[in-house]
């Protein structure tokens, strides 16, 4: 990761010479070594494996009625301009003899948005691994996040928020996906 990090604060100090900066002007000087720190955090989703993180957290269970998991926060960064998107997400699933450890679910998310992500491909990630490894009878995920990219570029709008779902199985049924919606508005 160190020659990564040398690499990157090289290539920041030839941007801000491109754009008219001189990167060793003294409130400059440690702008490429934060900048490469700050790009490396953001993106370790790279490094981390999501199998290393639930290995031992599927448990047998009988317990047949909705889990829900809401208002887990998270940050990523766009792909297409390597702005920041931030917000939460809300996962609800059925159980069918299998459990997830709670503490499980948001490192899941973190995992997936610590990558150049969009939107509506990290919902997929998401929803695809989770549902891989317990098999749910019915899994909801619902994610609403704004978007940096449309509040100062662009269109600048500092109210627009992307809201993205998927439903698999029970989900489906307009009964089950009322009941998730609800609850996780409570």
């Amino acid at each position: 990761m160190k020659g990564n990090l040398l690499k990157i604060k090289k290539y920041v100090k030839e941007i801000l010479k491109l754009i008219g900066e001189d990167p060793e002007r003294e409130g400059l000087v440690p702008t490429p070594e934060r900048f490469a720190k700050m790009l490396i955090e953001l993106t370790e989703g790279y490094r981390k494996n999501p199998d290393d993180i639930v290995k031992n957290a599927i448990f047998e269970s009988k317990f047949d009625e909705m889990v829900i998991v809401k208002d887990i926060e998270f940050s990523s960064l766009c792909e297409h301009h390597l702005l920041p998107f931030f917000g939460k997400v809300h996962i609800g699933f059925i159980p069918d003899k299998k459990l997830i450890g709670l503490s499980k679910i948001p490192r899941i998310v973190e995992v997936f948005s610590k990558r150049l992500q969009v939107q509506e491909r990290l919902t997929q990630e998401i929803a695809d691994f989770i549902i891989n490894k317990i098999k749910p009878k019915g899994f909801g995920i619902i994610i609403e996040a704004i978007h940096l990219c449309t509040v100062i570029r662009g269109v600048k709008n500092s109210t627009a928020k992307l809201v993205t779902t998927k439903m698999e199985g029970i989900f489906k049924e307009q009964r089950i996906k009322d009941e998730f919606f609800n609850l996780i508005k409570k």
